[in-house]
């Protein structure tokens, strides 16, 4: 799990609009002038929501390999896959949106069932 979050948090670096799909509109701050923030969540862009997640997945990639913080840093882990179920089902609800690709549709509805296994890993990390 550990090389799995090193790895997706370089990722975020790398190839960010890989992740930009999973970061739902209404938390992204609109940087173009003149527009208003889509709401009271909206404070960040996507492009800032991509590298803090990943800053964050990296750490608790760091986390989980010290066994002091193994514990927490898999609760942690746990909580953020967790979260994340809102951004990929988003993503899943805009690829069978009007808008929507059949490559879009094909990616989002493999990538959401790949939460269930992750919750599942990192919460029997906690031992």
């Amino acid at each position: 799990m550990s090389a799995l979050l090193l790895a997706s948090g370089m990722k975020h670096f790398r190839t960010p609009q890989f992740y930009y799909p999973v970061v739902p509109e209404y938390l992204c701050r609109r940087d173009e002038p003149g527009s208003k923030a889509n709401g009271a969540l909206a404070v960040m862009s996507r492009e800032e929501w991509v590298a803090s997640s990943g800053l964050i997945e990296a750490a608790l990639g760091v986390g989980l390999l010290i066994p002091a913080t193994r514990k927490a840093a898999a609760d942690a882990t746990t909580a953020m896959f967790t979260v994340f179920l809102a951004g990929h089902i988003d993503a899943l609800r805009r690829a069978y949106g009007p808008e929507g690709t059949p490559a879009e549709r094909r990616v989002h509805t493999l990538r959401l069932p790949l939460q269930a296994p992750l919750i599942l890993w990192s919460w029997s990390l906690r031992k």
